[in-house]
């Protein structure tokens, strides 16, 4: 089939604008990634970063201004690229009238899947987003939180090969945050291809392979999560230095301070044991150790920060 042999989300020079009365305002400034099979990746920015209008062009629901957007090898709002695809909205709306179980069965349906399958799949589906025992109840008496979760399990129901998930924590409160992670942790198991977005950027960091930081409509970084929070650990060795101590050659360029004590600032963990270790035997006199990860939302606030530093400066 188009795409098996190469990503599943093509996104090339894609620009998007919007208009405001007689002005174009942009959204999206010529921005390229892709995707690939088996991947999960978290698509992450502010309000107004561009995220969702990405997503809607990907489903095809809006039209760029200039780029081109694959899924699967089609473009993007084709019938071929919307068919082995599930998709949450950053806001659901459904008939308030309808029970659960209909709407799963209407969206099952548009899928593709009999009422036999149906009928297998739903209950089981429903206990897996913590909805249990619910397929009869109207949704005009869901919460939030059970929307979100109903929005979910039509995402998943005919068990696509890709979901795309916009602001899928939204909503949420803390156990449904555990169930989500343990759902899309099992679809990611099965190899399915994971893009979704979310505020919740630790959510961001225990479930993607790789990240994507968007700020006014434009990528700020792009790498894998390990890549991307390597230099978030910080480890620090504070020692005094004994007379005819000398520091090894490898370790100079990360030791500062002045007279007696001198402090040694790392990133990598082997790299700390290793200090640890070799300072121990020259025999200084080491005064404390201490380690602590910063958080990728802090990370994200400083990249942001220096980019609107940068153009200002400019």
């Amino acid at each position: 089939m188009a795409g098996d042999s190469g990503p599943v989300i093509q996104v090339a020079n894609l620009v998007v604008d919007y208009r405001v009365g007689r002005k174009a305002v942009r959204a999206v400034h010529d921005i390229s990634f892709d995707v690939n099979p088996g991947e999960c990746v978290g698509f992450i920015g502010a309000n107004g970063a561009g995220k969702s209008t990405t997503m809607k062009c990907i489903m095809g629901f809006i039209f760029p201004k200039a780029g081109t957007v694959e899924v699967f090898g089609a473009k993007a709002g084709t019938v071929e690229s919307r068919r082995r695809i599930g998709y949450l909205p950053e806001v659901s709306l459904y008939y308030p009238f309808m029970k659960a179980r209909e709407l799963l069965e209407l969206y099952g349906g548009l899928h593709g899947m009999t009422k036999s399958d149906l009928k297998r799949r739903i209950p089981g589906l429903l206990d897996e987003v913590g909805l249990g025992g619910r397929g009869e109840s109207l949704l005009k008496n869901f919460s939030k939180g059970m929307q979100q979760r109903l929005g979910i399990a039509q995402a998943i129901i005919a068990e696509p090969e890709a979901l795309i998930l916009d602001e899928l924590s939204s909503g949420l409160d803390p156990l449904g945050r555990h169930d989500l992670r343990d759902v899309l942790l099992r679809l990611k198991k099965e190899g399915r291809t994971i893009f979704f977005s979310s505020h919740e950027l630790t959510e961001v960091e225990s479930l993607s392979d790789r990240v994507i930081m968007i700020d006014q409509g434009r990528v700020v970084t792009e790498a894998p999560v390990q890549e991307l929070l390597r230099p978030l650990n910080e480890f620090e060795v504070v020692y005094r230095s004994t007379e005819g101590h000398t520091v090894p050659e490898w370790l100079r360029p990360y030791v500062t301070g002045e007279g007696g004590t001198q402090t040694v600032r790392l990133n990598d963990v082997a790299e700390y044991a290793r200090a640890i270790s070799e300072l121990s035997t020259t025999g200084v006199e080491i005064l404390s150790t201490s380690s602590r990860t910063r958080s990728l939302e802090d990370h994200f606030i400083d990249l942001v920060t220096e980019r609107k530093r940068n153009a200002v400066e400019a």
